[in-house]
């Protein structure tokens, strides 16, 4: 008999998602990821919850359909992860005109049953502040709504209800070899040490990985038709005051996003482009850093050169290859194959996907094996992740409340807490009383108790885990902060307090 009934390699979006509906469906799931968890893809994403308006242009309706029916679930599902965000669309000479946006925006908002965003509107941009941060001969546009998402959390949270309810969640551990029987036997490497798991049906869900999982592990060099797309991002210092985002269109055919991030900056992508290669610590190239400043100087006031980036950071995306010859018409749609052969243990392989839509792809992927394994009911609709069971806008709310427990914390400090953990930011902060009973201030509002939390109960084990994935303060951290960090974590792994 298997030791676990699903076992899944990957630990991003869907990898994660499947892992956390199997379990809650009281199945017996091991989930292994050979770095951190959202340390590829998941956390190089340009960080939206959306329905994709482009893809209306491709004719991809369903995607389109399904992603803006997601969209609003997830806003419930995660309050604190996810917030509702505006953004303003130029009308740009010589490109689509304003019948085709109009249009498109009125399918955008009836598509997917939108309840709690707003509708879209037209703006005055000649006259509107919101026309202020760009180019003078924009004096036309649109306003309409999607969301925002905190992505590496969104897949560490998803980790962490899969585990509670009883996953096993095993990252910084590789998956070498996997046989194939009545049952799969995975031989699994842990820095160093072999160990072994057996398992009734294996996912794929390795992304990028794809190919080189099925080639190097699983022995099949030829059946794994991806397509690896490589998305770039840059962060620049804020480009505009307000909450508003921005969607421009390129005269390559494209769109660019220009977000506000982290408070005091703004987050510009994505490239899209074919990609070969291994992904690991697949970064922007100078080209890639170059094109994105160059679409922002084209629509902006402010004047960008690589020089003013503070982060970049690039993912690579693995789409089933349906054959069109241009990176950007292959589908973002995700498929699901089953191989199943007579006497052995069956193979999931995920290709594509999108974080608005992870939550559906697990149902979908538990759909293809339930005739191999018997699963209760779908229940991850009017599901909440960890810390997010409170009002889709109690956001503002729940601050309030932990400020008035804990007054010594600032509004941006609670706010920062709140939404990275959400109701339980309290476990976070622990019987502290003072600024003080939160161990040392590591850098920013960063405090030992926060850093022995995420250690504790969200798989950290490394300063990038901390800064990157689990929180955004590495945009905040000096060289000596990071060492500083890097030091009080070593001690705590090493069992001091």
């Amino acid at each position: 008999m298997a030791e676990f009934d699903l076992a899944i390699v990957g630990g991003g979006i869907n990898g994660t998602g499947i892992a956390r509906d199997a379990a809650g469906r009281g199945l017996r799931v091991l989930l292994v990821e050979q770095n951190d968890l959202a340390s590829g893809t998941s956390s190089a994403s340009t960080k939206l919850i959306h329905g994709g308006l482009r893809y209306l242009e491709q004719g991809w309706l369903r995607l389109v359909r399904e992603a803006l029916l997601e969209r609003e679930v997830m806003l419930r599902m995660a309050p604190h992860l996810i917030r509702p965000m505006r953004f303003v669309l130029p009308s740009e000479p010589g490109l689509r005109p304003n019948w085709m946006l109009r249009v498109g925006l009125f399918i955008y908002d009836h598509l997917g049953g939108r309840q709690i965003l707003p509708p879209a509107r037209a703006v005055d941009l000649a006259n509107d502040p919101l026309g202020a941060p760009l180019k003078r001969r924009y004096d036309h546009g649109f306003e309409y709504s999607d969301c925002f998402a905190d992505d590496s959390r969104l897949v560490v949270l998803s980790a962490l209800d899969a585990s509670e309810r009883g996953a096993v969640i095993r990252t910084r551990t590789r998956c070498i070899r996997a046989e194939r029987g009545v049952v799969w036997r995975l031989m699994l490497d842990v820095r160093g040490r072999r160990d072994v798991a057996t398992a009734r049906v294996l996912v794929n869900a390795t992304g990028p990985w794809l190919k080189l999982f099925a080639s190097g592990v699983l022995g099949d060099a030829t059946g794994v038709p991806a397509r690896l797309d490589k998305g770039s991002h840059i962060v620049v210092r804020r480009l505009f005051e307000h909450d508003r985002a921005y969607i421009v269109q390129t005269h390559d055919r494209r769109v660019v996003f220009a977000l506000p991030f982290e408070r005091d900056f703004t987050l510009i992508g994505t490239t899209d482009r074919g990609f070969t290669g291994d992904p690991s610590g697949v970064e922007p190239t100078v080209d890639e850093i170059a094109y994105l400043c160059e679409v922002a100087n084209q629509h902006f006031r402010a004047t960008l050169g690589p020089a003013d980036v503070v982060w970049s950071f690039a993912g690579v995306r693995s789409l089933y290859d349906d054959g069109s010859r241009k990176a950007q018409d292959v589908t973002r749609d995700y498929v699901l194959t089953l191989d199943e052969r007579d006497g052995e243990a069956p193979l999931l392989t995920v290709y594509g996907g999108k974080i608005t839509t992870y939550r559906r792809l697990a149902e979908h992927a538990l759909d293809r094996v339930a005739h191999v394994i018997a699963t209760a009911r779908a229940w991850t609709k009017d599901s909440h992740l960890p810390g997010g069971e409170f009002p889709y806008d109690g956001v503002e709310a729940l601050v309030a409340k932990t400020r008035k427990s804990r007054p010594f914390l600032s509004e941006e400090h609670a706010l920062r807490l709140v939404r990275a953990y959400g109701t339980r930011v309290e476990r976070v902060l622990g019987p502290a009383r003072r600024l003080e009973d939160l161990g040392p201030c590591l850098g920013a509002d960063l405090t030992g108790a926060e850093v022995r939390y995420l250690m504790e109960r969200e798989w950290a084990q490394t300063e990038d885990d901390v800064l990157w994935r689990r929180t955004k303060l590495g945009l905040r951290f000096s060289s000596e902060e990071r060492r500083r960090l890097a030091n009080f974590m070593a001690a705590m792994a090493g069992g001091g307090r």
